[in-house]
């Protein structure tokens, strides 16, 4: 199945160069949603940053299906919501999510 992304490869800005590999869900590549919340684990080899995005409201179903989320360049993320970048050199363990005001901020996750 070929995903259709919000963001085309010709639009991409440098807002997050560096970083490594992410995974993030289709609800931001491809619908088009705000990054809703974001967690950093340790990373499995060199390319990973540890870090996983999700609008937020995605269904257990949703997200156990593997067809609903990929690999991307942090920076492709970034692109998408931008706002996400202050947080990326937070240690490993680290939560965030969007509040009633629609801003990132730290949780315990």
């Amino acid at each position: 199945m070929t995903k259709d992304f919000k963001i085309k490869p010709g639009e991409f800005k440098d807002i997050a160069v560096g970083y490594g590999g992410c995974i993030a869900t289709d609800m931001i590549t491809v619908h088009g949603k705000k990054v809703g919340y974001m967690y950093r684990e340790e990373p499995r080899n060199e390319m990973d940053s540890g870090w996983c995005f999700m609008w937020g409201k995605e269904s257990q179903k949703y997200m156990d299906d593997p067809a609903n989320h990929e690999i991307y360049d942090v920076n492709t993320i970034a692109n998408y919501s931008p706002d996400i970048t202050e947080f990326l050199d937070a240690p490993y363990g680290s939560a965030f999510e969007r509040n009633s005001e629609g801003k990132l901020v730290e949780i315990e996750d």
